[in-house]
């Protein structure tokens, strides 16, 4: 778009750009199916055990057990911050926990 600005003593023309590439959008989607009703499911509540992991998770339990009384949860938090449960000395027990969730929430909160 070329915008036209006259000042008392010229006139001046400004190309005008826009800041959005023009990229084909990657659809999101999921690592996992969603489940499409929780109720009776065990969700698994992940902690990364910043400070307010715990305090993110817990509203969100709250909300969840308010909303679907025979929901279940089980909690775990992460061995080491920032690295991937998976590369530390909790795989395994990370691993069992996974397996006995049906999803997982997971909370990345600093």
């Amino acid at each position: 778009m070329n915008v036209g600005v006259e000042t008392s003593q010229r006139r001046a023309d400004y190309e005008v750009l826009s800041p959005w590439a023009d990229a084909d959008p990657v659809p999101l989607r999921g690592i996992a199916t969603r489940p499409a009703d929780v109720s009776g499911r065990k969700i698994g509540l992940f902690s990364n055990r910043k400070r307010a992991a715990e305090l993110t998770l817990s509203a969100f339990e709250r909300q969840l057990l308010e909303k679907y009384p025979a929901a279940q949860t089980s909690w775990y938090a992460c061995s080491t911050i920032n690295t991937p449960e998976m590369l530390t000395e909790g795989k395994a027990k990370f691993e069992a926990w996974v397996a006995g969730v049906d999803a997982v929430v997971l909370s990345v909160a600093d």
